[in-house]
């Protein structure tokens, strides 16, 4: 019994007698409220806990040689699909023309904006060349209006004299142009104003800074320069107005938005010309289970112009993006919390609203008393 007894001596919490104990209202509800506190603190802490926590590292950036993929769902709902084409080059000077090959697109109707058939996947397509074909026989030599070459005297068709201006660098004029009047303009020249057009997929491209564009008209390669015809329309007929329903570079990061989802761009004016520039970041995001997947984030700048001819302004009418890559890389890895700190946080929430709560319940119990007292003093008096 001598250990026991030594033992008692290091009790720090010495119990009264039940019948010292004065148990009021104040108590019990400083008690009541003290219990609740705890328990919504409790639960507070418990999701903390079972929630990953983010860790956010900034670091250069040393990947080479992977694709850049670009993922872009954009409606045009004042152009038919006929009329536009989605071309791209970086700045290692590789081009991609008439990039189809993981792009669909869809008309629309011009009105109610539904669209009017099924989704078309193109396949790849032979770049657009400036050919001369010299026909055995021809009996007609029409004229080719100065544009006579060695392997070509004689343009019989619209067609034929349009390659010839184009091999000139020439502007072509279909309305000064004998063989060009009385044609008619086909199907698909018919609905390029009547239509819209969805234009949506991806695309992969060197790793690299460059551009990418969606404009009217057909696009080839004409001396190492990008054309863009829009015969035999003007570029002031076409309505640029678009809605970016998403851009994005690679996947998308669990808990971070696209600057670019839902942002539209209104064509006051024919020829306008809208242009994004856009930094992006390369990000890698790690689990807490040990995947991890290499994405990109961005920002972006947005200007627009109307490009009048009269005054000299360069450009043509088209949605232009650039973007470059940034030089460093950010990495967010989830990490687990410990259970040593969660248990740590409820002792302190258990601990500290049990200390709170007696202090202000002695508070509560002393002014009680106090000011019971003087009233009995004042009945006395």
């Amino acid at each position: 019994m001598g250990f026991i007894d030594a033992i008692k001596k290091f009790d720090a919490y010495p119990k009264t007698l039940e019948d010292f104990r004065v148990k009021t209202l104040g108590g019990g509800t400083i008690t009541v409220l003290a219990g609740l506190v705890m328990v919504l603190l409790f639960a507070s802490e418990t999701q903390d806990y079972l929630t990953p926590g983010i860790d956010e590292q900034l670091f250069v950036d040393t990947t080479r040689g992977a694709k850049l993929k670009i993922n872009i769902d954009i409606v045009f709902p004042k152009i038919g699909c006929d009329f536009l084409s989605l071309d791209a080059q970086d700045v290692s000077g590789e081009q991609h023309i008439a990039i189809e090959h993981n792009i669909y697109k869809r008309r629309l109707d011009l009105e109610t904006g539904q669209p009017i058939d099924e989704p078309e996947k193109h396949e790849v397509g032979e770049v657009e060349k400036v050919v001369n074909n010299t026909e055995v026989g021809e009996i007609k030599c029409g004229s080719c209006y100065g544009a006579e070459t060695e392997d070509r005297k004689c343009c019989n068709t619209c067609e034929e004299v349009k390659q010839q201006y184009i091999k000139k660098s020439w502007k072509f004029q279909p309305t000064t142009v004998d063989q060009c009047r009385g044609e008619l303009l086909n199907e698909e020249q018919q609905r390029v104003l009547t239509e819209g057009c969805q234009v949506y997929g991806y695309l992969e491209v060197n790793r690299v800074g460059g551009s990418f564009h969606i404009a009217p008209g057909k696009s080839f390669s004409l001396n190492h320069i990008h054309v863009h015809d829009v015969q035999p329309f003007a570029t002031s007929d076409f309505n640029l107005t678009h809605t970016i329903r998403h851009l994005s570079f690679g996947r998308n990061v669990p808990g971070k938005t696209d600057p670019m989802d839902g942002v539209m761009g209104v064509a006051e004016k024919g020829s306008e010309m809208f242009q994004y520039y856009i930094k992006i970041v390369p990000t890698t995001f790690a689990r807490s289970d040990g995947s991890t997947f290499v994405t990109n984030q961005f920002s972006v700048t947005r200007h627009s112009k109307v490009i009048s001819m009269m005054m000299g302004d360069s450009g043509m009418p088209g949605v232009f993006f650039s973007y470059e890559l940034a030089p460093v890389m950010v990495k967010y890895q989830q990490k687990e919390k410990s259970f040593g700190h969660f248990a740590s946080g409820l002792c302190a929430i258990i601990g500290g609203v049990f200390t709170v709560a007696g202090i202000i319940d002695k508070m509560v119990y002393n002014s009680a008393r106090i000011l019971q007292q003087k009233t009995e003093l004042g009945k006395a008096g």
